[in-house]
C-alpha cells in the first residue's frame, strides 16, 4: 500500500506536501484545485476514474498497485528544457537505479519504454495564476496491469510492486534536485536513453502522416531534428511520432 512515511523518507517536510487518495478523478485535476502552501504539493492515488494523457487521450488507471501521481509547484526555475522530457529522464533514471540496470528507455516526447512497450507516460500542464505559473507534472507508471492493450507494458517481471514507495521517493528526491540545481547535459542524457535515435520515423498530425525521415536527436529546447531523404535537417517542436516496431 501507499505509505506516506516511506514516500517522504529523508525528504524536506518544510518544502513538500503529500496527499494520498484511494480513488480520484485525476491527480492533475486535483493539483488544479488545491492551493499551494509549500514549494511542492504531490498528489498520489491508487486509482483514477478520469486519468488523461497527452493530446487528450485517456490514461487507463483503473487498478491499484501502479503509480498515478502529479507534482505541482510554482517554484520551478525558468529553463529552456521542457518539463516533459526532463520528467521522462528523471523517471527512467529512477527506475533503472532501482532495477540496477539500464532497462528503461525513452520515446519522444513523453513515453517511458520497456522492450518496445509503453510502461509510463507524462502529462505536463500549466496554470497562470496572476503573476505566478503553477506547473503540474502528471506521471503514470505501470507496475502491474491486469488487462492491457498490445502497446502497453508493465514492470511486473521485475517484481518491484512492493518497492513502489521507494520508487516514488527516489523520483521526488530527483525532482527536488532538479528544481534546485537543474540537470547538466540533460539533452545528452536523454538521448542516451532514447530508443529510436537513428530510426526511421513518421510525423503525424490528426492521424495523417505529414513527414518522414531519420530521428537524429534533440535540441536544447527539447525539439527534435529529422534528417530527410535529401539530407536536409528539419526541426519539429510538436507533433506525434510513429516508429516502426515500437508499440
Amino acid at each position: 500500500m501507499l505509505n506516506k512515511h516511506k514516500i517522504l523518507s529523508n525528504l524536506p517536510a518544510d518544502r513538500l506536501e503529500l496527499s494520498l487518495f484511494k480513488s480520484i478523478d485525476s491527480t492533475n485535476e486535483e493539483c488544479k484545485r488545491i492551493n499551494l502552501v509549500k514549494d511542492i504539493h504531490v498528489i498520489i492515488a491508487e486509482e483514477q476514474t478520469m486519468g488523461k494523457g497527452r493530446l487528450g487521450k485517456k490514461w487507463s488507471s483503473p487498478s491499484s498497485g501502479n503509480i498515478y501521481m502529479s507534482i505541482s509547484s510554482k517554484k520551478i526555475k525558468d529553463t529552456e528544457a521542457p518539463l516533459s522530457l526532463i520528467t521522462g529522464l528523471i523517471c527512467a533514471n529512477s527506475i533503472n537505479k532501482l532495477l540496477k540496470n539500464k532497462y528503461i528507455g525513452l520515446k519522444w516526447p513523453n513515453d517511458i519504454i520497456l522492450s518496445k512497450k509503453k510502461v509510463g507516460g507524462i502529462l505536463v500542464e500549466k496554470e497562470v495564476l496572476g503573476k505566478d505559473i503553477k506547473n503540474i507534472i502528471g506521471i503514470g507508471i505501470n507496475l502491474k496491469l491486469h488487462e492491457k492493450e498490445n502497446w502497453w507494458g508493465d514492470l511486473y517481471k521485475f517484481g518491484i510492486q512492493n518497492k513502489r514507495n521507494e520508487l516514488i521517493n527516489t523520483i521526488l528526491s530527483n525532482f527536488l534536485n532538479f528544481f534546485d540545481h537543474g540537470i547538466n547535459d540533460w539533452s545528452e542524457k536523454w538521448q542516451d536513453l532514447c530508443v529510436h535515435i537513428g530510426s526511421e520515423i513518421k510525423i503525424k498530425h490528426n492521424n495523417k502522416v505529414i513527414d518522414a525521415g531519420v530521428f537524429i536527436g534533440i535540441s536544447s529546447d527539447g525539439s527534435f531534428n529529422l534528417k530527410l531523404k535529401d539530407g536536409k535537417i528539419k526541426n519539429y517542436e510538436h507533433g506525434e511520432i510513429s516508429i516502426e516496431g515500437i508499440y
